[in-house]
């Protein structure tokens, strides 16, 4: 396995640097779900902080494999990942820098793959991984306008816009929900061919819409009909916006009247 590989000779390459405290793995590796089309997470874990400068997180990629090119992770909020992609073999490896007290702070338990004063393994040992859940509220108190400014972009023919808009709602809202309610962690839509039961799946495909006015409100009605189901399952404790929601509703059913 490429990963495998590649993961090895880095801890190699890095056992006798005395500014890397250890090395580490996660993401597909822990679930051992490795197959040919998967990026490989490292955690590379120094005395100094590194991520301040591309500078150096590109110097210490270099010295990993033949790295074509790399870039921060700002998109997806996370600026201490160097994104990179490495040839022969071609392969994409996300290499995160941080600090020993920055290690402490984590979503999931990685593998250590160099540890060699059993630094990492003692916050491992002394400190919890909390997987960030949706807030359930901060959905609710959204969804409704979001549901609303899906249907001016409808309205005013912006289609593509409208059209993006729905990936957004899946990978924020209705993907992580679907997951936790099948007991899964709510990973946006990653593996939701896998991992969702039969109908559920099929819910989640009505909300992607075809490039046109009918499809995409057909695609809004049915996420919000998806929305409602998994709120009454899974919110408890949740202020729910009885009043945005009619005006929105209302709204809708106006839109869909000229359509006529």
């Amino acid at each position: 396995m490429i990963q495998v590989e590649f993961a090895e000779r880095a801890s190699q390459l890095l056992q006798e640097d005395k500014d890397v405290i250890g090395l580490a793995v996660g993401g597909s590796w822990l679930t051992n779900e490795l197959d040919e089309f998967s990026d490989l997470d490292l955690i590379l874990v120094t005395r100094e902080k590194i991520s301040d400068s591309k500078d150096k997180m590109l110097a210490y990629a270099k010295r990993l494999g033949n790295l074509l090119s790399g870039f921060t992770g700002e998109h997806v909020g996370e600026p201490r990942v160097l994104i990179c992609l490495y040839d022969d073999p071609l392969l994409h490896v996300d290499l995160k820098f941080l600090t020993l007290s920055e290690f402490q702070t984590r979503a999931e338990d990685p593998i250590l793959l160099l540890d060699p004063d059993g630094q990492l393994q003692e916050v491992l040992d002394t400190s919890t991984a909390q997987f960030p859940y949706p807030d359930y509220q901060w959905i609710e108190d959204r969804f409704w306008i979001w549901v609303h400014y899906a249907l001016l972009k409808i309205g005013r023919g912006e289609y593509l816009e409208a059209f993006d808009f729905f990936g957004y709602l899946r990978m924020v809202v209705l993907g992580p929900l679907l997951h936790l309610k099948k007991g899964n962690l709510p990973r946006g839509v990653r593996k939701v061919e896998r991992d969702l039961e039969s109908e559920d799946l099929i819910l989640l495909k009505q909300t992607i819409p075809a490039y046109d006015r009918h499809t995409l409100l057909e695609s809004l009605k049915h996420s919000v009909a998806l929305y409602r189901s998994l709120r009454t399952t899974l919110f408890k404790d949740v202020i729910f916006q009885k009043a945005t929601e009619e005006k929105v509703m209302r709204y809708f059913e106006k839109i869909q009247a000229n359509e006529q």
